[in-house]
């Protein structure tokens, strides 16, 4: 395990250095073994993380369009996809103990890494804003409160939270995991009693024929893009056993409940909105906990990810930038709401990019990880060119899944480029 920038040095050498120095979010530096945390922590922390009422809502929508057996497939195919993308992120940070953002600095260079960050801080900013005014809307009406101070409320509060570090998303996991889980097998009890007692009857009133290619891709795609920051979580595992397997019961198991959860109700109502789902089946208050509950915790993680790539471009602690991305998020949510679906394309087809090239990095390239900071390049191009064009066939490549189009043409690019980056390299030694 290295360590980063020279502040751990001095730190080490003036007392005064180490208190100024404590950084309990470890923003520019790994995760030293001292304050690393066993299974249960993690479990919760990448369970709450995928615990979305957005994963609810690509249910929803998928229990309209499919029948048992291709809804059952899709949850199997797109899990076990998500499973070894987040799980191959989630190794590679706890053998490092390295954050999204410090990874990039090997992968992209030392200011090559402003790239990423900034993708991911505005993507994840992005989210909270959208999910912000996801829970702002509903309960406004509910209310009948201006949906402005129900955002500006929440948005506090949200921000509170992830300001605090780790440890606020674990606390706020070992409450609201618990509880969407409950809420939710209660919707998924009451749906199956409307449906006749079975889960393959739940699905008998669905609308044409399933599309297996497209059902498997809303899976993949409702998480590919927040599962590309699973290194911010995942560098804290006392193990890489514990850090893949809590990733694998968040992105294998967490998700696919979720997306059983709305699509129980949704094959029901015929409704892909799963706030009116929880209210068609007669659970408006827990329907409101459940939204809470779900909108809380990812919008913690996403900020706590926002935070950390804003301190790597500006070289100031994740506290303050968690700050500054929240009043942003706030301040921006109904617009984000409203431009929702191209914010989610440019989402899926960016962060896989990133997320790909950090793999294919680390695994060509492992020694490298014990550098220090100085010895850093400042520009890796063929990472930069290889997220630019992943970046572009998931927009523009009409057939297949964005995301994985983004993953193999960034792959491919990046494997390409930095092949002619690296005799360069040598030449010019």
């Amino acid at each position: 395990m290295t360590t980063d920038a020279g502040n751990s040095e001095a730190a080490a050498k003036d007392p005064a250095a180490a208190a100024a120095h404590k950084d309990t979010d470890y923003s520019f530096e790994p995760v030293p073994v001292t304050a690393r945390k066993g299974i249960l922590p993690l479990v919760f922390v990448m369970t709450g993380f995928t615990f979305t009422s957005s994963a609810m809502s690509v249910g929803a929508k998928m229990g309209t369009q499919a029948d048992f057996p291709s809804f059952a497939i899709a949850l199997l195919l797109g899990g076990l996809f998500l499973s070894v993308y987040t799980g191959s992120l989630a190794y590679i940070s706890c053998r490092t103990g390295m954050s999204f953002d410090l990874l990039a600095r090997h992968s992209f260079g030392r200011r090559g890494s402003r790239l990423p960050s900034l993708v991911i801080a505005m993507t994840q900013m992005g989210w909270f804003g959208v999910c912000t005014a996801m829970f702002a809307l509903p309960v406004s009406e509910y209310l009948g409160c201006s949906p402005y101070i129900a955002a500006a409320a929440s948005g506090a509060c949200m921000t509170l939270t992830a300001y605090i570090g780790f440890k606020g998303l674990e606390i706020l996991s070992y409450v609201a995991v618990p509880l969407i889980l409950a809420l939710g097998l209660w919707s998924l009890n009451l749906a199956l009693g409307d449906a006749g007692g079975s889960v393959a009857d739940i699905f008998r009133n669905r609308n044409g024929e399933p599309d297996l290619n497209l059902l498997t891709g809303m899976v993949i795609g409702c998480f590919i893009s927040g599962g590309s920051s699973t290194p911010n979580f995942t560098r804290f595992a006392r193990t890489s056993r514990i850090a893949v397997l809590s990733t694998v019961a968040g992105f294998g198991l967490g998700n696919s409940l979720m997306l059983l959860f709305g699509a129980a109700g949704g094959a029901i109502t015929g409704k892909d909105d799963i706030f009116y789902v929880m209210i068609a089946q007669g659970l408006l208050l827990s329907g409101f906990l459940v939204l809470g509950a779900n909108v809380w915790t990812t919008n913690d993680n996403a900020l706590y990810s926002a935070g950390l790539g804003l301190s790597n471009i500006f070289s100031v602690r994740k506290k303050i930038m968690v700050l500054a991305a929240g009043v942003l998020g706030t301040a921006s949510s109904f617009w984000l709401y409203e431009h929702m679906v191209s914010w989610l394309q440019f989402l899926g087809a960016t962060l896989p990019a990133i997320g790909i090239i950090m793999i294919l990095h680390y695994c060509r390239y492992r020694k490298e990880y014990q550098k220090t900071a100085e010895n850093f390049r400042n520009w890796r191009f063929s990472a930069i060119i290889g997220t630019v064009a992943g970046l572009l066939s998931g927009i523009f490549i009409p057939l297949g899944n964005s995301s994985i189009n983004s993953m193999a043409v960034a792959a491919a690019v990046w494997y390409v480029c930095q092949l002619w980056e690296n005799r360069l390299a040598k030449g010019a030694a």
